[in-house]
């Protein structure tokens, strides 16, 4: 009984450290973050909304024809689809409804109509805690994104983890380096004077360091994906975020 109530409480002092992009950011970010009518990412957030009702493919049905809330969904992905044996992400499985549910083409990865439904979706459940499930057979792919996470890539030798929990907190080019949690994408970043995907964040920072970046949807991102989600577990779903 008592390891069980130590247990728990240094689960509650690891939620406690964990920060989230937004605590690292300019008051003035912040501000525009805070203001959905100065959050640039909203222009997107307003394309998706009217895709998610809007009618497509042979089957000419909508989202919204099949899915009367989804408050709390994307506070959960990536999850595991027994189907396809594998983790899949929100993305992903908006692709896979387009293809098997609606009869339509799958959009192109980071194009503005996938973010936009991404970001629509993740709006509502802005706020809940995320909650990503490792369990069962989902744990070997949870392993192997904790281990791209913790290896050494690129002519820099550099890992995910050296800067994102060894140098956290710390400035690179006069940024704070964040603890990277991805509870705000996909967002609207100053540098990229655009919305972006978790995926596209990940093959930038692989660039950056000079490492040769995963194909577009390749497993490797979603199993990575699994795990920074699951390290993000307890922070609140801030889609759509604004950052640096």
């Amino acid at each position: 009984m008592i390891w069980r109530l130590a247990f728990a409480t240094m689960l509650v002092l690891a939620a406690a450290d964990k920060r989230s992009g937004y605590q690292d950011a300019s008051p003035e970010t912040r501000a525009m973050q805070d203001d959905d009518a100065s959050n640039p990412g909203f222009l997107w957030v307003q394309q998706g909304e009217t895709l998610w009702a809007e009618r497509t493919g042979n089957a000419g049905r909508s989202c919204a024809d099949c899915h009367a809330s989804i408050r709390g969904v994307a506070a959960r992905y990536p999850v595991f689809d027994a189907r396809l044996g594998r983790p899949i992400t929100l993305a992903q499985r908006i692709q896979q409804c387009r293809v098997e549910r609606q009869g339509a083409g799958p959009l192109a990865p980071d194009s503005d109509a996938l973010l936009g439904l991404t970001a629509y979706v993740g709006l509502q459940s802005r706020g809940m805690p995320i909650q990503v499930s490792i369990d069962g057979p989902a744990r070997p792919f949870y392993e192997a994104g904790k281990a791209l996470f913790e290896t050494r890539q690129g002519q820099f030798n550099l890992s995910c983890a050296q800067c994102h929990d060894g140098l956290a907190g710390q400035r690179l080019a006069g940024s704070v380096i964040p603890q990277g949690h991805p509870n705000g994408y996909p967002e609207y970043r100053l540098e990229w004077q655009g919305m972006g995907s978790l995926e596209r964040r990940i093959r930038n920072c692989m660039i950056g360091v000079r490492a040769e970046p995963f194909a577009a949807d390749s497993p490797e991102l979603a199993d990575l994906e699994l795990y920074l989600g699951w390290r993000a577990n307890g922070l609140d779903v801030e889609t759509p975020a604004v950052r640096p």
